[in-house]
């Protein structure tokens, strides 16, 4: 059985010890995108296929997701959750999350319980405490490379930068090759061994895929919004303010 805390050390070692590694997280919202149930996060409601429910959502959170309009959306989506490298590291939505249903299919599209398959929650709930004990500091040791809000302000990040990249609202739809402009400047500067860190919703499990595939002499981490209070961002989590601690399970 996989250990929550176990999987946290194992890619905070990888990164410690310069082992270039890639980490793409799936959670709720890319599970209910790759069900193909249309997804709308907007002022005061998000709707999940046919329901609606009442929700407050800032305008760096909104996203629209129809399975009609943007089915590129969801082919990229299933197609880097399946993709199968060494080091290529892919967080689900565990099952005391989001149910054994919707577990149990996302291990069925994986295909099989891989060593390389892992929590989306790995750096929050429990692990956030060790998130900012051992992997922020670690981040000072690296060329950091951040895909992130162009509403962020990168002046309060505990580490600096090399270079950022900037994304809009509802990137994953209408920046969707975003790649491509990462890819190129990798190419043409020789980029080796930085460390990609990537706050950009959906897209960052394209960005992650694409790059990884390719230029994989670099490490590329999903950290959602672990930085939003640094970054002065509106949506903070329950993780951040200490107020979520649960140790997931598998």
């Amino acid at each position: 059985m996989k250990d929550f805390r176990e999987h946290f050390f194992l890619l905070y070692n990888k990164l410690k010890s310069n082992e270039n590694f890639a980490f793409s997280r799936f959670s709720d919202g890319e599970l209910r995108i790759m069900q193909n149930q249309e997804l709308i996060l907007a002022d005061n409601y998000y709707k999940i296929g046919d329901k609606i429910t009442a929700g407050f959502y800032y305008p760096e959170d909104k996203k629209h997701f129809n399975p009609i309009e943007h089915p590129y959306v969801h082919n990229k989506l299933m197609e880097a959750y399946k993709f199968k490298k060494h080091n290529y590291y892919v967080g689900l939505s565990c099952r005391c999350c989001v149910g054994e249903v919707d577990f149990k299919q996302m291990i069925d599209w994986r295909g099989s319980d891989d060593e390389f398959l892992t929590w989306s929650n790995l750096w929050v709930n429990g692990n956030y405490v060790l998130f900012r004990q051992y992997m922020i500091p670690e981040f000072s040791n690296h060329n950091i490379v951040y895909v992130l809000s162009e509403k962020a302000n990168i002046a309060g990040l505990p580490f600096k930068l090399v270079k950022d990249f900037r994304v809009g609202d509802n990137c994953f739809v209408n920046e969707f090759n975003k790649h491509e402009e990462v890819a190129k400047w990798i190419e043409e500067n020789n980029i080796k061994n930085h460390v990609f860190l990537f706050s950009a919703s959906s897209l960052s499990n394209f960005m992650i895929y694409e790059l990884f595939k390719k230029f994989d002499e670099n490490t590329y981490i999903d950290i959602g919004t672990t930085f939003n209070i640094e970054l002065g961002m509106k949506g903070i989590r329950g993780y951040l303010n200490g107020q979520n601690k649960k140790i997931c399970i598998w």
